[in-house]
């Protein structure tokens, strides 16, 4: 029986990647190719994308590191990522209990990773959850049942006795931890800046690395081996200067390196990709970053060397598969995204999605 709350849908132009002109409908909230007779044509001509992924976001988290815990401020945040064109998020680490967006059917959907694990005094105060290695792997044991398929870890963070980033978890535990959360059924990413803690992380065989901006074309090579993924957030790497600023006085080999990382963000990024590692597009919002900047970042990606359609498939149809989620396909879930000049083309065309089409719903 069709739901009487999703209207029946049609829409026609040019569905990507494929490029090829089609027509689809949407019944039930759902894709399909068949006609359905008496839908409504809501989008005729423009191209077709499945919807847009920001794959490193944190719901919850406001400016200047404050937690957003009422519902319309969290509805807000989620609200700025569908004007976007973004429908699906990968929340890596918030400490605000965000289930209640999930029963709101005009919100992009929300794949979480449970709460930053960090080491004892070893990353932004409240944010996460603290620990010694010993306890590490049960930890990930909680926060992999707590998230729907992801852990974050903290891989590495200033060293104050050292005044320089440095690992926060020996290599035993890292491996030992790697293996309970996939045990539980979750894959695992890290937070990284610098290079030293990504040797034991790669070998232990983490799933992804946020930032990476410390990654050299060995280690490059190892993640391409093993298909670990890159989620580099260019937009946040804009702030490195600002943070090497504010460490400067107590912390001036951090601040050296923060620098240092700045300057080859690019080439690394471009390097990630002709080495063949999966990079995806993500912001890093919530914080520091506004949340709906997912264009700014699939740019950023193409400026460091990307073709630009590899550069939109990381923000697309790509990230929806590494993720679980469907593409414009029979029966998928209907979460297309409209434009009226080709993205593949002109990647300033994701600023001005014309129509979206979420859960079945126009929005």
């Amino acid at each position: 029986m069709s739901d009487p709350r999703l209207p029946d849908l049609h829409l026609s132009g040019v569905v990507l990647p494929e490029g090829e002109h089609r027509d689809l409908w949407v019944r039930d909230g759902r894709i399909t190719f068949e006609p359905v007779p008496g839908a409504e044509t809501v989008g005729r001509g423009g191209w077709l994308l499945p919807g847009l992924v920001d794959a490193h976001c944190h719901v919850g988290i406001g400016r200047g590191g404050v937690f957003v815990e009422d519902l319309a401020g969290l509805r807000g945040q989620a609200l700025a990522e569908r004007a976007a064109g973004v429908l699906a998020l990968r929340d890596c680490g918030s400490p605000v209990d965000t289930r209640a967006l999930d029963d709101e059917p005009d919100l992009p959907r929300i794949v979480r990773a449970g709460r930053h694990i960090a080491r004892t005094r070893r990353y932004l105060p409240r944010l996460g959850v603290e620990l010694e290695p010993g306890d590490l792997v049960a930890e990930v044991r909680v926060q992999a049942r707590r998230g729907d398929g992801w852990v974050k870890l903290v891989g590495d963070w200033i060293d104050r006795g050292v005044g320089d980033l440095a690992p926060e978890w020996p290599a035993d535990v890292l491996a030992a931890a790697m293996a309970a959360a996939h045990e539980e059924g979750a894959r695992v990413t890290a937070h990284t800046f610098g290079t030293d803690a990504l040797p034991d992380l790669i070998r232990a065989g983490i799933d992804c690395i946020e930032h990476g901006t410390g990654l050299t074309e060995d280690l490059l090579a190892e993640m391409a081996a093993r298909g670990t993924a890159v989620v580099p957030t260019l937009v946040n790497v804009e702030n490195f200067p600002g943070f090497a600023e504010a460490g400067e006085k107590r912390f001036p080999t951090y601040a050296s390196t923060m620098r240092r990382l700045y300057a080859g963000a690019g080439a690394v990024v471009r390097a990630a990709y002709e080495a063949g590692v999966p990079v995806f597009a993500g912001t890093d919002a919530g914080g520091g970053i506004e949340h709906g900047r997912i264009a700014d970042e699939v740019r950023a990606l193409c400026q460091a060397g990307i073709p630009a359609e590899a550069a939109l498939a990381g923000a697309s149809w790509a990230a929806r598969e590494w993720l679980g989620l469907r593409g414009i396909e029979e029966g998928a879930p209907a979460d297309v995204v409209v434009y009226d000049t080709d993205p593949r083309a002109d990647l300033g065309t994701l600023t001005r999605p014309v129509l979206t089409v979420l859960r079945g719903r126009v929005v």
